[in-house]
């Protein structure tokens, strides 16, 4: 039997021959293909620049070295997401503050700004997750953003392709950070990106990505030395992406709307052959979902691991997105955070199970995943 995992890359015939022809190229890294990916993520998003990244997670750092948290300095996120998003404030030297999540199950902008006002109002950086690919409303994080004069980081490595509406996932935020990891929208095998409109930004991100150095002499600070010369301007890092994950993302975006419609249509099976199942509730939906994750939650917390098991034991295999964050034992030790302080970020964790959904998917895998579940409730 054909074993399904939760979600996986899509690689053709184009995308080899594409990292095949960098191979044979010039240009191993930082070359001409990362400048033309990079294009391509601002062209699609509509945004001025998009700075690549070596993971998901070294943009965030970038964002939030950008945005200029550091030690004083507060981010605030959501409790469901994956630590990288909270731990890239942290890597700055700043603090990190979390706020429950609403029935979207991304960040609630009511408890967020209760928490910033605990706070004494004080917050550097509002950090919201499009959470499995929900477009959650942007607005109001708008809002609270200038009212506490922070920067607005969306974390949107789960919805790339997705949209509000007219607005494509990358252009409402500050900056928007994108991941390239195998089981996403697009893969460039590891890999990520941050979208802004901010020329300051953009290069505050490219400093940072390239251990705080340019060779641009419209940049420099001093009198060059000669044609050679280069500057370490920051304190940056090694977090380049190489050409051949470029051309692997780049030749990828040419299907990326063609993955984000398979994705909905798979989804909208599992509410099909799903509906109306007991024991079971399915995940919120909206316009513009990129689902990346199809997060199915158990109603009675006591079959969770049971159902969780008995699909593996069929060869279906899952994963549940996520812990909340401030309860894994470093947050816990370090922060005193407990069991109780985000009711319903674990009231998620307590039944979710993420069900496989990726492009290469048939319609009858997405059938035998629910009869699956079926089963599983019949014989209970």
């Amino acid at each position: 039997m054909k074993v399904l995992s939760y979600g996986r890359q899509c690689i053709n015939e184009e995308d080899i021959s594409e990292v095949v022809k960098v191979l044979r190229g010039d240009w191993l890294t930082m070359g001409p293909t990362v400048e033309k990916f990079e294009r391509s993520l601002a062209d699609y998003a509509g945004v001025k620049h998009a700075v690549t990244f070596s993971s998901g997670t070294a943009a965030l750092h970038g964002a939030m070295h950008a945005a200029g948290l550091g030690p004083g300095k507060k981010s605030l996120t959501t409790a469901l997401t994956f630590v990288a998003t909270a731990n890239s404030a942290l890597y700055t030297g700043a603090g990190v503050m979390f706020a429950d999540i609403a029935e979207n199950f991304c960040l609630d902008p009511e408890k967020a700004e209760q928490v910033i006002k605990n706070n004494g109002g004080k917050v550097d950086a509002i950090v919201p997750v499009s959470f499995a690919g929900y477009p959650f409303e942007i607005e109001p994080f708008k809002e609270l953003a200038k009212k506490y004069n922070a920067v607005l980081i969306e974390d949107a490595s789960h919805a790339w392709g997705g949209d509000r509406g007219k607005n494509k996932i990358g252009f409402d935020a500050d900056m928007t950070t994108l991941s390239f990891h195998p089981v996403k929208h697009i893969t460039t095998a590891e890999g990520g990106a941050v979208l802004t409109n901010s020329d300051e930004f953009a290069k505050s991100l490219k400093l940072f990505r390239n251990h705080g150095t340019t060779r641009n002499s419209k940049e420099f600070q001093d009198e060059p030395d000669g044609l050679w010369h280069s500057e370490m301007q920051n304190l940056g890092y090694n977090y380049r992406l190489s050409e051949l994950s470029c051309a692997l993302g780049l030749s990828q975006m040419k299907r990326l709307d063609e993955f984000v419609q398979r994705r909905r249509e798979l989804a909208r099976l599992y509410f099909e052959y799903l509906s109306g199942v007991d024991g079971v509730i399915l995940p919120p939906d909206t316009e513009g979902h990129a689902w990346h994750l199809f997060v199915l939650r158990v109603k009675d917390p006591e079959l969770h691991g049971q159902l969780f098991n008995f699909l593996r034991d069929n060869d279906i295999r899952l994963q549940v997105h996520y812990r909340p964050v401030p309860l894994q034992p470093y947050y816990r030790n370090n922060f005193g955070y407990k069991a109780g302080d985000f009711p319903e970020a674990e009231r998620y964790y307590s039944g979710a199970i993420s069900l496989p959904i990726y492009p290469s998917m048939e319609d009858g895998d997405v059938k035998r995943v629910a009869d699956c579940i079926k089963n599983f409730f019949k014989s209970i």
